[in-house]
C-alpha cells in the first residue's frame, strides 16, 4: 500500500475525493477545437468548467474561480488579450492557473504569446515534449503543427531548466509524464497509446490539472494528481474501446466512475 505522501497514488486518491467533494469552479480560455470536451471531461472527474474568453468579462471570472487554464491552440488578437488580463487577475487575487503553450515553436507569434504569458507566473505549465523543449529554448526542439516530434526523456533537462527559470511547475506529457519544480522530479506511466489518436486529450490533460490546482495544497502535487487521473482513466477507457470514437465515449465514463481505489490500483508513480 502507497504512503500517503506528497506525489503518491494515495495522496492523489485523497485529492480526487476532495475535487468531487468541493466541485471547484474552473475557469477556462481554450481553443475551439476542445472546448466540448474539456468543459465534459471536467464534469466526469468533478469539476464545474466554465468556458469563458471574452476580454469584457475575464478578470471577473478569474476572480471568482478557484483556477484558471489557458490554452492557446487557437489564437487571435482578442484572445491573447484576454489571456493577458485574466493570467494577472489570477496572480493578483491568489488564484493558481496553468499554461498549455501549444504548438509554440510552430510561429514567432506563437512562441511570442506564450514567453509573454510565462511572465505572469503560471503554477503549472504543461506541454509535449516539443513544445517544452521549445519554450525553454531548446535549439533542437522541432514542431510538427501541435504534435511533437521529441520524447519526454528529450526534454526532461529543458523542463527542469524551464520550471527552475519560471518558478513554475513544468508538466512534459507523453507515453511517460514527467513533472518537475526544477529540483525534485516524478514520474507518471500511464496512459494508453489510443488516446495520441484523438485530437484534444493533452489538452483536456491541461484542465484536469487545473481542476486539482484548485484543491491541491501545492502545484506540483496538482500536476501530478491530474495526470495520474487522466492517465489512469485513460487505461481503463482503452481496454473497452475499438477505436478512437469509442474512446472519447469510454474516457467520461472512466473519469466518471474513477475512485481512489482505482488510482491505487492502476497509477504508476515513482521518483525521477
Amino acid at each position: 500500500m502507497n504512503e500517503r505522501h506528497p506525489g503518491s497514488a494515495t495522496h492523489v486518491a485523497a485529492a480526487l475525493t476532495r475535487l468531487r467533494a468541493e466541485s471547484p469552479l474552473i475557469h477556462n480560455i481554450t481553443n475551439y477545437v476542445v472546448m466540448n470536451s474539456t468543459a465534459n471531461a471536467l464534469l466526469a472527474v468533478g469539476a464545474s468548467p466554465a468556458m469563458v474568453h471574452a476580454r469584457e468579462e475575464v478578470a471577473d471570472f478569474a476572480s471568482i474561480s478557484r483556477a484558471l487554464v489557458i490554452n492557446i491552440g487557437t489564437l487571435s488578437a482578442p484572445w491573447v488579450e484576454a489571456m493577458h488580463t485574466a493570467a494577472s487577475t489570477a496572480r493578483e487575487r491568489g488564484v493558481p492557473w496553468v499554461l498549455d503553450p501549444v504548438g509554440v515553436g510552430a510561429t514567432t507569434y506563437r512562441t511570442t504569446t506564450a514567453a509573454e504569458l510565462v511572465a505572469h507566473r503560471p503554477a503549472v505549465i504543461r506541454g509535449n515534449a516539443s513544445e517544452i523543449m521549445a519554450l525553454a529554448g531548446a535549439h533542437a526542439a522541432t514542431i510538427r503543427g501541435v504534435d511533437s516530434t521529441q520524447s519526454t526523456d528529450d526534454a526532461l533537462e529543458s523542463a527542469r531548466t524551464l520550471a527552475r527559470e519560471s518558478g513554475s511547475v513544468v508538466a512534459v506529457t507523453g507515453a511517460v509524464d514527467y513533472v518537475t519544480d526544477g529540483e525534485r522530479t516524478m514520474s507518471i506511466a500511464n496512459g494508453h497509446p489510443l488516446m495520441a489518436r484523438v485530437t484534444g486529450l493533452g489538452c483536456t490533460a491541461t484542465a484536469i490539472v487545473g481542476a486539482f490546482l484548485a484543491i491541491c495544497d501545492s502545484a506540483f502535487d496538482a500536476a501530478v494528481g491530474g495526470l495520474a487521473t487522466i492517465g489512469v482513466a485513460g487505461e481503463l477507457a482503452a481496454a473497452r474501446s475499438r477505436g478512437p470514437g469509442s474512446l472519447q465515449v469510454e474516457l467520461l465514463d472512466a473519469l466518471h466512475l474513477l475512485d481512489g481505489d482505482l488510482i491505487e490500483a492502476y497509477s504508476q508513480i515513482a521518483p525521477a
